[in-house]
């Protein structure tokens, strides 16, 4: 399904309920709250809200949406499918503002919308470590955000020209991750690089002197020197780690234009997401986003004690 396809269903709000509920039971409902499987009906009658269904082993009612990053959400469906594409088929990512326009939002509804739906691209964690089986796995830290001198904010804050650190580990043959980390000491990044990737990967980083003596924990280590070079003997070189990371800042300047250091981590997700399914069709990433969003809730704000 591409966007225009999904336009003309998320017209009509029950076509578009009826599309939720495909995406998000694939094998049929399943109630939320006893997880059962059979013996589940959708309710019906003038009075009755669409889309409501109730099981009859603990006779709770229930919709597609419980249970999931969508649970008491007052938006129409229609627009939650929308706005999901969007993400998914932006390769550089959309902003809060634009869907905001474009669904006729509010900027606090789309802000969190697009968070919401970040929670849902959130990785699980790793079933195997980048490079098993003797791959190679490309290393690299960037620094992300704007200069102070093009803050002409009158109120910016101290925080304004701190640029975040993102640390990437891509696999060549298989998956990106991506971390936010506090600084690129020798401890911090080995702390990172240790844990997700496999001993028989082969580790291939610029010539930041943090990375130095790594190799006793891998198979092996070779280095590429930026000052000098960008690709050695053709396999050496990080081009992977620099496109992912040109990507990333392309998308923060040119469709976000800031990105708080506290949200970052989702925004990373995202990016992630996407990266990690470049092979696939944007319809195809749009329906796995709602595997990631079944077990999921995010709060706008905390609750009350």
């Amino acid at each position: 399904m591409n966007l225009h396809e999904l336009t003309a269903v998320c017209h009509d709000e029950n076509k578009a309920m009826e599309l939720f509920e495909k995406l998000r039971w694939p094998n049929g409902p399943v109630c939320p709250h006893c997880k059962a499987t059979d013996r589940i009906y959708r309710l019906q009658g003038k009075t009755t809200r669409a889309g409501l269904w109730k099981c009859g082993h603990c006779r709770k009612q229930f919709t597609a949406r419980v249970g999931s990053i969508f649970e008491d959400s007052p938006l129409q469906i229609g627009k939650w499918l929308i706005a999901i594409y969007q993400m998914c088929s932006s390769k550089k990512g959309i902003s809060a503002k634009q869907l905001e326009r474009q669904l006729g939002v509010n900027y606090r509804t789309a802000w969190f919308m697009c968070h919401r739906v970040r929670e849902a691209m959130k990785a699980e964690p790793l079933a195997s470590m980048l490079g098993a089986g003797g791959g190679t796995v490309e290393v690299d830290e960037t620094y992300v955000g704007g200069k102070v001198s093009n803050n002409k904010h009158r109120n910016r804050t101290a925080a304004a020209g701190k640029k975040p650190i993102v640390m990437t580990l891509i696999d060549r043959d298989g998956d990106a991750r991506t971390f936010a980390v506090p600084n690129t000491k020798k401890k911090t990044l080995e702390a990172i690089v240790r844990p997700n990737i496999d001993g028989s990967a082969h580790i291939i980083t610029d010539e930041n002197r943090s990375y130095d003596g790594i190799e006793k924990y891998f198979a092996s280590h070779d280095t590429v020197d930026h000052s000098k070079t960008f690709v050695r003997s053709i396999i050496f070189h990080t081009n992977f780690a620099e496109s992912y990371h040109s990507l990333l800042k392309r998308g923060i300047i040119g469709a976000f234009h800031h990105v708080s250091e506290k949200h970052l981590p989702r925004y990373l997700h995202e990016f992630e997401f996407r990266w990690n399914r470049r092979k696939l069709t944007d319809g195809e990433r749009f329906e796995e986003t709602f595997a990631g969003a079944n077990g999921r809730r995010l709060m706008y704000r905390a609750p009350l004690s």
